[in-house]
């Protein structure tokens, strides 16, 4: 004897309508519509990716924040500009990590999409970056004098 797949309908009585086949296929009642279904888990950030970047992002802020409220002393401008960077960071560690979890910025193509970023859109955002960094050394260089 050989072994190989069953063939199992030798052995099963014969249970074929007349009626269910016809030369072009299956009667129209006997399909079923296919329902696509995604078989991976959405890709979400999880608290262990979050949680460092929420402590170093609260903490520079901190940094940042309270030497230019109540201008401490000498050492004020220095911490922060170290609470500016340590930000920074954090925001760029954030924007890494959504990324390969696959969000994207609004108003920008979604990543491997093959569509181009609007050039109004980046402009946008680049405008946005240069205030925002030019406030913060402004803001610090009127502490030092």
């Amino acid at each position: 004897m050989e072994a190989g797949p069953r063939d199992t309908e030798q052995d099963a009585p014969d249970t074929h309508e007349a009626g269910r086949l016809s030369p072009d296929g299956p009667d129209e009642l006997a399909v079923t519509p296919e329902v696509e279904v995604e078989l991976r888990p959405a890709r979400r950030m999880r608290i262990w990716q979050l949680a460092p970047i929420v402590m170093l992002a609260a903490l520079g802020s901190l940094m940042f924040a309270f030497p230019l409220a109540f201008e401490v002393g000498d050492g004020g401008p220095v911490v922060a500009m170290l609470g500016l960077l340590i930000s920074c960071c954090a925001a760029g560690w954030g924007m890494m990590a959504a990324r390969r979890v696959g969000h994207t910025w609004p108003g920008l193509p979604s990543r491997g999409s093959g569509e181009r970023a609007d050039w109004r859109v980046v402009a946008l955002y680049v405008a946005v970056c240069a205030v925002l960094v030019a406030l913060a050394v402004w803001r610090v260089a009127r502490l030092r004098g």
